[in-house]
């Protein structure tokens, strides 16, 4: 290592005539201009990389990782209602896409019924309208939920939506043992950067709780929850808060399972990870791998986990849409591509990334398959996916890797000292530290030390004014979503809509586990709206009193 470092003050004495212009990573961590071995003086093979499959899972939480199976290729969709998302979805599934995810209008999310006249301009805007159970039965019409897997970005009504995709299983003979799927059911992110709430934290994590306790018993297959940091890093935080509030999360949770006497061993391994890879193509692959070591070791020394895949992070990554640009939205493909690179390298076991329109609307259905299509020519063309971790060594990258760990710890460590993430979310602490963050970056954009080619350099002033196919939403789509609803609390049975609300709404008031209450509202064709708002007369409507 002298005679290493020896050499190298020799190279740099000989071939800089002045030092290099400093450089950082997106978020503040220092870079020299070259790594070497001695950059890796306290590095351990075994301690801090192993073998892929294995514990501490830096290389991967598979052993072939894609020489076994590729990633699963999920384009993000939905739009209007659920007869148009249910053909977007089986043209992406036509053209090669091996799992679905789901969006959902904001309606939904915030269980609103879309004849509640709060939501009439949002209905079916940034995501598909779902009312009832009918709306769920002409999503998946023709889509056999036996051989397809489903991701859904849905957490406040999560439960509603959960029951409702159990209910289409059940109708077309797919037993509950066999539906696979993730249910992303992460509502604290909300809280922290989203806003996409109804109840207060803790109803709101008990109905979190609830959903992972059921689906144990009656749906293994279906992972439960998806820890997520991509959200609070679309809203302004850096790599190392996104990771580091996505783990002090996943503690929470997990210590509330927990204290219903559940064994981490008997629901760990049927959870998942929800990150965001972006365009700092190293310091996102060192996260990723940062993030999945310390995970391994929380779950085996904090949590006594002794099954080895409670210590996996099996990661499902999106591009971060927040680097789409309305100046010319084309290079918003190469952005996409470099994303899915580091996607790759980084060894998620999911992928979704930005279509080139994303700054505008909802994808078209061009721009979507092109975003498929970037994927499939990574996979199928480059020959990237056919070594694991393949830049596993690099000394530049092992010890960014372990610069992130240790700063992701540090953060980790503080919530703990603070309470955890929930006291510091009640205290405001989280959203205001991601709200400066957000700031700086902004101010960085606008002063041109953050570079974004054609908005802040290299600007062509001739395209300020290109025209952009957009996503057409059919004006009448709304009109027809409101018949439909009509026409279904006209024909149900009521009286039996009546019994099982207000079932569910006692059942609130105790401890029971509410899944099996929602399942029976939802068969009975209640409305998204009608289950929620029994749950609010319970618990409440949450109200965000921080200031900053």
């Amino acid at each position: 290592m002298e005679s290493i470092k020896d050499e190298k003050d020799r190279w740099e004495k000989t071939n800089f005539k002045k030092q290099p212009s400093s450089a950082c990573t997106t978020s503040g961590l220092d870079l020299k201009t070259l790594y070497t071995p001695v950059d890796l003086d306290d590095f351990d093979y075994m301690r801090d990389l192993g073998f892929p499959g294995e514990y501490p899972f830096t290389r991967g939480v598979y052993p072939t990782m894609y020489r076994g199976n590729l990633w699963s290729m999920r384009q993000y969709a939905g739009f209007a209602d659920a007869e148009e998302s249910n053909k977007r979805f089986k043209y992406l599934l036509e053209q090669g896409q091996t799992g679905l995810s789901v969006a959902f209008d904001l309606p939904t999310q915030m269980g609103y019924d879309s004849d509640n006249p709060m939501v009439k301009n949002d209905v079916g805007r940034v995501g598909v309208a779902i009312d009832t159970l009918e709306d769920m039965e002409i999503l998946f019409d023709g889509i056999p939920l036996d051989k397809i897997t489903t991701s859904f970005t849905i957490n406040a009504t999560a439960a509603v939506i959960l029951a409702m995709y159990m209910a289409v299983a059940e109708k077309q003979g797919v037993p509950l043992n066999v539906l696979g799927g993730n249910i992303q059911n992460e509502i604290l992110k909300e809280f922290m950067a989203r806003g996409t709430y109804i109840y207060p934290p803790k109803p709101s994590l008990r109905l979190v709780v609830d959903i992972i306790d059921y689906c144990k018993e009656h749906a293994p297959r279906v992972n439960t929850i998806n820890f997520s940091g991509y959200h609070v890093r679309e809203a302004g935080a850096n790599a190392f808060q996104e990771a580091a509030y996505c783990l002090a999360s996943a503690i929470t949770y997990i210590d509330e399972v927990i204290k219903r006497g559940i064994d981490i061993d008997d629901f760990a391994p049927r959870i998942a990870f929800h990150l965001i890879v972006g365009l700092d193509f190293f310091e996102e692959i060192a996260k990723i791998r940062a993030t999945r070591r310390l995970w391994a070791k929380i779950a085996k020394e904090r949590f006594k986990a002794k099954n080895p895949k409670s210590m996996m992070l099996r990661l499902f990554c999106g591009s971060s849409a927040r680097e789409a640009t309305l100046r010319e939205p084309l290079n918003n493909i190469i952005r996409a591509t470099v994303d899915m690179m580091g996607i790759v390298f980084s060894g998620a076991q999911s992928a979704s990334i930005l279509s080139y329109d994303e700054a505008y609307t909802i994808p078209t259905e061009e721009s979507a398959l092109i975003s498929l299509r970037t994927q499939q020519i990574l996979a199928y063309e480059t020959g990237i996916a056919k070594v694991a971790d393949p830049f596993g060594g690099s000394y530049f990258l092992e010890n960014l890797t372990t610069r992130m760990e240790k700063g992701i710890e540090v953060m980790i460590d503080e919530i703990d000292k603070q309470g955890g993430i929930l006291a510091c979310i009640e205290s405001g602490k989280i959203q205001a530290d991601i709200s400066k963050n957000a700031y700086e970056i902004e101010k960085k954009k606008q002063s041109g030390e953050i570079i974004v080619i054609g908005v802040n350099k290299f600007v062509d002033e001739k395209k300020q004014d290109e025209e952009v196919v957009l996503q057409a939403i059919d004006p009448s789509m709304a009109r027809k979503q409101l018949e439909k609803l009509s026409r279904i609390k006209t024909s149900r049975d009521n009286e039996r809509v009546a019994k099982v609300l207000a079932s569910l709404k006692e059942a609130a008031k105790g401890t029971d586990n509410l899944m099996p209450y929602v399942r029976d509202a939802v068969r009975s064709y209640a409305t998204i709206g009608e289950i929620c708002d029994a749950l609010r007369v319970v618990f409440g409507e949450y109200k965000e009193s921080v200031v900053f």
